[in-house]
């Protein structure tokens, strides 16, 4: 098990833990605990355990894994569109995390719009995907919500989270970011369902 991956389930389970709790005794242990995962996180992303703390602390209600939505766009050849991640040059879908009030759909064409610069429309949802915390991917578990799209409009343009927006064959991508080859070969399966069905 990853250290990340361990951290974020003890952090969950000491802030479920203190939002439950009905006696001092367990608050007390409960924050125990979060200041030990504090620590640790701090020293494994190099942030002041205390702002890691404060960070955990403002969380509300029961602890859940992070949301987000991922657009997958395909060409006439089969090719994908991905983006060449600027902090560290790995190639990924079109994602971000869901905003309050929003709704994973609505989460990819804003996060589609903002780092491709298209206008698309989901039309299938592909899965829902899991991502622990890691070392890898991050410190947090993800719930990824994968769409297929079509693109009305638009023009491809580049954001400044990303260096390059290219159309990838899957089996050619030099370097995936975190378990986007994953959902990438589900979309592609879907595709390949969807043309079967027409």
């Amino acid at each position: 098990m990853d250290l990340l991956e361990l951290l974020d389930e003890i952090r969950i389970l000491a802030s479920n833990g203190l939002k439950y709790a009905d006696n001092d005794y367990d608050r007390e242990r409960y924050t125990r605990l979060l200041t030990l995962v504090s620590e640790h996180y701090g020293h494994a992303l190099d942030v002041p355990a205390a702002v890691v703390l404060e960070r955990f602390r403002v969380e509300l209600g029961h602890i859940t894994p992070k949301i987000g939505g991922d657009g997958a766009i395909f060409n006439d050849a089969g090719s994908i569109l991905l983006m060449r991640r600027a902090d560290d040059g790995t190639w990924c879908l079109p994602c971000g995390w869901t905003e309050p009030g929003e709704t994973p759909s609505q989460t990819v064409v804003r996060e589609v719009k903002e780092e491709t610069g298209l206008d698309v429309r989901p039309t299938k949802l592909v899965g829902l995907f899991r991502r622990p915390a890691g070392g890898a991917f991050g410190p947090h578990a993800v719930i990824s919500v994968l769409y297929l799209c079509e693109v009305d409009g638009g023009a491809l343009t580049c954001s400044s989270e990303g260096l390059e927006l290219r159309y990838w064959d899957v089996d050619d991508v030099p370097a995936w970011f975190a378990h986007h080859e994953r959902m990438a070969r589900a979309a592609k399966d879907a595709i390949g369902d969807r043309l079967h069905e027409d």
